[in-house]
């Protein structure tokens, strides 16, 4: 019994590599389920039938990915949005995806020439 648990971790295990770092695995490290993230291609988002295809990029290196997944994408999902994909590598260097999880990095960034703040100063007199 312990045997069979100890299997099934092993099989259930992910690793997380970086874009840059998957043309330098090797052996039946290529073939195993892992983690990439990075961001959602501008423009690359394309929604097929039974699966949707966008191109993620990082360390200046692309992937495309296809995802086969059967939960609908995040609201998240959207260009230049960090994604990170669950997988395995497929045929002519694209990753098949099965799990996609986003969030909007602009969301969290300051606005453009902002402050950060619209409340007055302590210092600014209110004219009374």
């Amino acid at each position: 019994m312990g045997f069979l648990a100890w299997l099934g971790y092993g099989e259930s295990k992910t690793y997380y590599h970086t874009i840059a770092e998957l043309e330098t695995l090797k052996g039946s490290a290529v073939s195993q389920r892992m983690r990439i993230g990075g961001t959602v291609a501008v423009g690359s988002i394309r929604h097929l039938s039974g699966r949707v295809d966008f191109v993620l990029e990082g360390e200046g290196k692309t992937l495309p990915v296809s995802y086969i997944g059967t939960d609908p994408l995040p609201d998240t999902f959207v260009d230049k949005s960090q994604a990170l994909v669950e997988g395995r590598p497929g045929p002519e260097g694209r990753f098949v995806a099965e799990v996609v999880q986003a969030k909007c990095a602009s969301k969290y960034e300051a606005a453009p020439g902002g402050k950060g703040s619209s409340a007055p100063s302590p210092t600014e007199k209110s004219g009374m």
